[in-house]
């Protein structure tokens, strides 16, 4: 397959990340991280609205009755636009070096996160790491939150659930993608296994899967489930963070990106770092789930909680 991108947004985000296609909408969301920000975007005319978020804003999901579902640095918010962040869960209540990082909503219309140790102190500037603490956690609609692996992650993305009952999870310090064995209405992933290790274009970050159960990594990289580099695609911006399928067909990869750490002079000669780009001709996708509504193919929420 041939691709063609295009920048559909020069967002200058200082970290783009979590973003997804509302189909109801025509319209894709997605979050700044230390620009403390939350994007719209409508492709088809245009429209762009941001709203400000009082902390870090880290991942954010569609919810079946409206609104959304939102990660904060500590803490996960029910929000809807131009209202408040109301708390909803605190994973790691007794973990405050930890912050979190990546978040979806999973087809059983649980919210999983997962955390990591913060590498951004209170005014958004990097901070050193010193050790792996992050895991995955699941909420349920209650705000019940259960843990699903140890604390022994260092920067925790990738989220992504097969039809086969595979899930996919990525650790960026370790240039590593994994996949577990998940049984969602067990609520348990387990009998990990590293598919991609050592990969030599960039670091593992947000993915998506396409129709066909495969992996798009923010490199941009396309993987089969067994790992094998399916195509590479360039992108304007040597950054990318996450993507997710979109329009009216979810033929179209839409992919964030990062400036974060970025100096001056690489800003000048490559101004679209943090820009919102659109990859045409690489696959199909599927419908996001929502929180609080299970897909067809999993049973509901109320079954499982």
């Amino acid at each position: 397959m041939s691709a063609t991108v295009s920048l559909l947004l020069d967002a200058k985000d200082i970290v783009g990340e979590s973003i997804l296609w509302s189909g109801d909408e025509k319209a894709l969301y997605w979050v700044d991280i230390v620009g403390k920000r939350i994007h719209r975007l409508e492709p088809e005319n245009g429209r762009h609205d941001t709203w400000p978020t009082p902390d870090f804003v880290t991942s954010i999901g569609m919810r079946k009755d409206g609104g959304f579902i939102v990660g904060l640095s500590r803490n996960v918010c029910l929000w809807t636009p131009d209202g408040p962040f109301e708390e909803f869960a605190v994973p790691e209540p007794d973990l405050p070096e930890n912050r979190l990082n990546e978040g979806r909503v999973a087809p059983d219309g649980s919210f999983w996160v997962a955390t990591m140790q913060s590498n951004l102190d209170a005014g958004g500037s990097p901070k050193d790491m010193d050790r792996q603490s992050g895991a995955v956690y699941r909420i349920d609609p209650t705000g019940h939150v259960s843990q699903l692996t140890p604390n022994e992650y260092g920067i925790t993305n990738t989220m992504g659930w097969t039809r086969d009952n595979r899930f996919f999870f990525a650790d960026t310090l370790a240039n590593e993608i994994y996949v577990f064995d998940c049984d969602l209405a067990a609520r348990r992933i387990d009998n990990r296994r590293t598919i991609v290790a050592g990969f030599a274009r960039g670091l593992p970050d947000g993915s998506c899967l396409d129709a066909d159960d495969r992996l798009w990594n923010c490199r941009v990289a396309g993987f089969d489930g067994a790992g094998r580099l399916m195509q590479l695609i360039e992108l304007p911006a040597s950054w990318p963070t996450s993507c997710t399928f979109g329009s009216t067909d979810l033929s179209t990869l839409y992919v964030t990106s990062a400036r974060f750490t970025m100096t001056n002079d690489h800003l000048d000669m490559h101004p679209l770092e943090g820009g919102l780009f659109a990859v045409e001709g690489v696959g199909r996708g599927v419908e996001e789930p929502k929180f609080g509504q299970a897909s067809d193919k999993f049973p509901s929420v109320s079954e499982t909680a």
